[in-house]
């Protein structure tokens, strides 16, 4: 199997992975999507009573909704600001209804637009609905939920220059003496929140209720058309719930599935998230404690089916005169590979690597290692190219190798053609023959593609999936590896590449015309297509190409010099 052959096969699977993507967002089963949003900002879907859990103590009650003088009561907007965060919380229910990712603006940075707008993950505008949400329940009486309405001291709250730790509480209490405080607390750098919800019992009998955290949002709308669903890598990644387990490890449900394969389990030490590309959500409960994690479809029969996802901890039990707090944890930013598992067990799975995740993650850490060294992602690709090839070079020598050989007995594989002409039969045993008695064996390449093929799609996975690579420079016109070239500089040099390679290597012996033409123009289709894939995936094949024909034209040449030495 020559380089070419081998080049072809790697990039029709990679075309058929992506086709089949492509086919499920347009064809596949789809969850119901909104049409184009044309409310105010501050519209939000209609919550029905199901987004409020029934605690768990004791036989399985029924939701208990907040007074009627709490659900109509005014609410504000509070905004907490640190160096990487700047939240909205609603103090109806404490949710965290916006969360603006401050080191991630939303679009690359541009002359004319040097400071664009943060990437805003979560959202209560209606077309992107996606909240966070905590609170009390409790079938004995009265209980703080999330459409309960607290108090906040401001409206505004900003991490101090020197400050490492900002905390904002938000208060409820009833006519029977119940209090609530809710604490968020946020760190310097840290995209992880601490909320914790203190209760104290000032009446005269004991409270009982659980606490909950959960997540809301409406199914992004894929309105994209079929070649933008494609090109897009946003549109390769996995966009629905996914919890974890110690003895599980990460699941996912994808929206479409909601309906049809509700959750409802017992997990301790796990977490519950929504993923979208390079960015996620999670509510993170202690560790120690077992929580029951469901999912369910608020107002499935709408237009604008909400998604919900939800961990409901263990009963609670405030004595009359005592108090008791609650904490979890809450993560709202980028999948950053390499340091979320030391916010919680399995959070680096959150990068959904699937099947190829035992080699996309060595690849992603080998590098953001050649990353540190470099400085540059575009030159950590360069590199890891290179030492992918120095580790492969003995496994690619003898495909190149065999190529040679077969280069040079082409001419007396035409003659055979003529000889048997039609007889194909007679054509493969006389070829079989002549490479036996030269030495050549033209399966010779198949070993090392067998191997490299997990190597491939594993670090294909990679440069599709890094948030790293979001918006990053390479040098000179590529102002963003996760972008196509703007003036296709590189998928022109991959197309020069793939015709010099195809100019080294032998054509295939019994290949009729019609072939060996389709094989020609293969790379040319090929480099129209990566007009539009990100430039770092293009990067990769230019400069695997380049040392692949490098490696090649070494091997031919000596291979020839071993021939006329022998010769002479």
């Amino acid at each position: 199997m020559n380089q070419t052959r081998t080049f072809l096969l790697f990039a029709l699977m990679a075309v058929a992975y992506l086709l089949y993507m492509a086919w499920e967002k347009d064809y596949g089963p789809q969850p119901a999507v909104a049409a184009a949003a044309t409310s105010s900002s501050s519209a939000t879907p209609a919550i029905a009573d199901s987004s409020v859990p029934g605690a768990t103590a004791g036989a399985a009650p029924a939701a208990v909704p907040g007074t009627t003088s709490e659900t109509s009561a005014t609410a504000q907007l509070v905004t907490i600001s640190t160096d990487v965060l700047r939240l909205t919380v609603d103090t109806r229910g404490g949710s965290v209804v916006r969360s603006e990712l401050l080191g991630y603006p939303s679009v690359p940075r541009t002359k004319k637009d040097p400071d664009p707008a943060p990437v805003r993950l979560l959202d209560d505008d209606r077309a992107q609905y996606f909240v966070a949400q905590s609170g009390l329940v409790s079938n004995q009486g009265e209980a703080p939920d999330h459409r309960a309405v607290f108090q906040a001291a401001q409206a505004s709250y900003a991490l101090a220059q020197g400050q490492d730790e900002l905390k904002v509480d938000l208060t409820w209490q009833d006519a029977a003496g119940l209090k609530v405080t809710k604490t968020y607390a946020l760190k310097r750098g840290s995209y992880v929140v601490t909320v914790d919800q203190k209760i104290e019992n000032g009446g005269s009998a004991a409270w009982q209720g659980n606490a909950y955290e959960q997540l809301q949002r409406v199914a992004p709308a894929q309105q994209k058309s079929w070649w933008q669903n494609f090109s897009d890598p946003s549109s390769h990644s996995f966009y629905g719930a996914a919890w974890y387990s110690p003895e599980e490890k990460m699941s996912t449900l994808p929206f479409a599935d909601f309906a049809k394969k509700p959750l409802n389990h017992a997990i301790t030490g796990g977490w519950a998230s929504m993923l979208q590309h390079y960015f996620f959500v999670a509510w993170i409960p202690q560790a120690q404690d077992a929580n029951t994690y469901s999912t369910s479809v608020i107002n499935p029969d709408t237009a604008q089916p909400v998604y919900l996802i939800r961990a409901v901890g263990p009963s609670l039990s405030v004595a009359p005169g005592q108090s008791v707090s609650t904490a979890s944890r809450l993560y709202i930013g980028p999948k950053l590979q390499g340091t979320l598992d030391t916010v919680a067990p399995g959070l680096d799975l959150t990068t959904n690597y699937g099947w190829l995740t035992v080699v996309a993650q060595p690849l992603h850490w080998l590098l953001s290692q050649l990353h540190a060294i470099s400085g540059n992602w575009g030159v950590a690709i360069i590199l890891l190219v290179l030492l992918l090839k120095a580790a492969l070079w003995k496994l690619t020598a003898a495909q190149f190798r065999s190529g040679a050989k077969m280069r040079k007995l082409q001419p007396r594989v035409n003659a055979l053609k003529e000889r048997y002409g039609e007889d194909k039969m007679k054509m493969q045993q006389a070829m079989m023959e002549l490479y036996k008695k030269e030495k050549v064996n033209p399966m010779s390449g198949c070993l090392p593609v067998l191997i490299t093929m997990p190597v491939f799609f594993g670090l294909y996975r990679v440069l599709m999936e890094s948030v790293e690579l979001r918006h990053s420079p390479f040098f000179g016109w590529i102002h963003d590896l996760s972008a196509p070239d703007p003036f296709f500089v590189l998928p022109v040099l991959y197309i020069l590449v793939m015709l010099a390679t195809q100019w080294l290597s032998p054509s295939a012996a019994g290949m009729d015309p019609a072939q060996q033409k389709m094989m020609k123009v293969m790379p040319v289709v090929f480099g129209f297509m990566f007009l539009f894939f990100p430039a770092g995936l293009v990067l990769y094949w230019v400069v695997n190409g380049l040392t692949s024909l490098a490696q090649q034209w070494l091997i031919t040449r000596s291979v020839e010099r071993a021939d006329a030495a022998k010769a002479t």
